[in-house]
């Protein structure tokens, strides 16, 4: 019963929090479409066509439109602009004109105005990416804001941003409300409890009393009965003192055993319905613990390749760091990256592009051992912890995984796809921490690539 004023405190900071982590969406999700409607009017005279659609985009948004309007309004700007992009570039290159010799040295060209809200829709992006880094639609939508070449490309791409800050806020207005119903039937349950205990003390201290007005009538009538057989004369008068008294005794003693039985029969029935409800609070809290643990692997999970995500890989690595001081076992990082990644998506689509990166979570989960520890930590790059293997056994094993990887089969729209992974290895030594020991098997997998890809490098 102890543990349950912190479950109630736990809760009203998981709501006090959501509430926080809503407003902080809200607020994002009104700058993102302040920044479309910047945009649109920047992209204005390009073409007329244009203008009509970023005209539409812009009175959408301010009215707030909800995501499947505006998804269905960004899908019909992309086949606007392809149509102009036929005729002519939207942003046709400015021809630089020879530059006459001069001392002065040349003014480099102004940038176009909607590079200035890429970089800064980029940058929004990024600390979003923060926060949520298992979310794999980050990593599209930061593509699709790094490629964007004009004001309309760049607005739709915002649309897109909008829309999954807006279904993130939701999800967390949804997570809110769940916490605030579980903290309210806590509530109930503890204050039925305290009121049980409350009714209870006061039937101790009801029966305390009743307990010391016994005790005052029976020593009265002791002390009256001891007076009066003293100054009794004859045997017949003393015993009929000698059973008043008694009779008395006895009534106080009845009467006092009549209220203890009533009270111990309230007090039996009342322990019987507490029972019965702690009962149920220790199912909810099971219940709850549960679902408590399920939320808690949800968020350390990658939702696409069902392995753990960056958070939770984080947390491993740091408690190996942790027992690198008590232990002399040797511990190995490799960091596995898919090669050519970016050119599935941009030839196949990134329907393909998550195929492959589900085919190779699922091929490097299946090629370690249960005491092993495999993450996707980023868009195409995944990580494993093997515990108990030296650098030249991990290097096997990551070579064998590569291998495994490059023999998959890819098939799309009919044409095979060779999919390859580099690699790079650390083993974890005496004076690491979290930061050198992955920066040095990240160095290793940048020289992998520089080496011709399809390759493990150690460090």
């Amino acid at each position: 019963m102890t543990e349950a004023p912190d479950w109630k405190q736990k809760y009203r900071d998981s709501v006090l929090e959501l509430e926080s982590e809503e407003r902080r969406w809200r607020d994002a999700e009104k700058g993102l479409r302040q920044l479309v409607n910047r945009l649109c009017a920047a992209g204005m005279g390009v073409d007329p066509r244009l203008d009509d659609e970023l005209a539409a985009i812009a009175a959408a948004n301010r009215r707030n439109a909800d995501v499947a309007e505006l998804g269905s309004m960004a899908s019909s700007l992309t086949l606007t602009i392809t149509a102009v992009d036929a005729v002519r570039p939207v942003f046709a290159a400015p021809t630089v004109p020879p530059v006459p010799p001069s001392p002065a040295p040349p003014v480099a060209a102004a940038p176009p105005r909607w590079c200035e809200s890429q970089a800064a829709a980029v940058e929004l992006l990024r600390r979003f990416s923060a926060d949520a880094p298992e979310e794999p639609l980050l990593a599209d939508l930061q593509r699709e804001l790094t490629q964007a070449d004009s004001d309309a490309g760049l607005a739709a791409a915002l649309l897109h941003a909008a829309d999954w800050v807006g279904a993130r806020r939701e999800a967390l207005a949804r997570e809110r409300q769940q916490a605030a119903a579980l903290l309210e039937q806590v509530s109930v349950r503890l204050h039925e409890m305290l009121d049980m205990f409350a009714v209870s003390a006061d039937e101790q201290r009801s029966s305390f009393a009743d307990a010391e007005v016994m005790d005052a009538s029976v020593m009265s009538e002791v002390s009256r009965l001891t007076d009066e057989t003293r100054m009794a004369t004859d045997l017949e008068r003393l015993q009929s003192l000698i059973s008043a008294g008694l009779e008395s005794v006895g009534h106080c003693v009845r009467e006092f055993r009549a209220k203890a039985e009533s009270r111990l029969l309230e007090q039996s029935a009342r322990g019987e319905h507490l029972r019965g409800r702690i009962a149920a609070l220790e199912q909810e809290t099971r219940e709850l613990h549960d679902k408590l643990d399920q939320e808690r692997n949800r968020a350390r999970v990658d939702s696409l390749t069902n392995v753990a995500n960056r958070k939770a890989f984080d947390e491993r690595w740091a408690q190996e760091i942790a027992r690198r001081a008590h232990t002399d076992g040797p511990v190995t990082l490799l960091i596995f990256d898919i090669d050519d990644f970016k050119s599935v998506n941009d030839s196949y689509g990134h329907r393909a592009g998550d195929r492959v990166l589900q085919s190779v979570g699922r091929c490097l989960a299946a090629g370690i051992r249960s005491t092993d520890f495999v993450a996707r930590i980023g868009g195409e790059e995944f990580a494993i912890v093997l515990i108990g293997l030296p650098l030249d056994r991990a290097m096997r094993v990551g070579n064998e995984l590569r291998l495994a990887i490059a023999s998959l089969r890819f098939h799309f729209r009919g044409i095979p796809i060779q999919i390859t992974v580099s690699c790079g290895i650390t083993d974890l030594r005496e004076w690491d921490s979290s930061e050198s020991s992955f920066e040095r098997a990240d160095s290793a997998l940048y020289r992998a690539k520089d080496r011709g890809k399809n390759v493990c490098v150690a460090a």
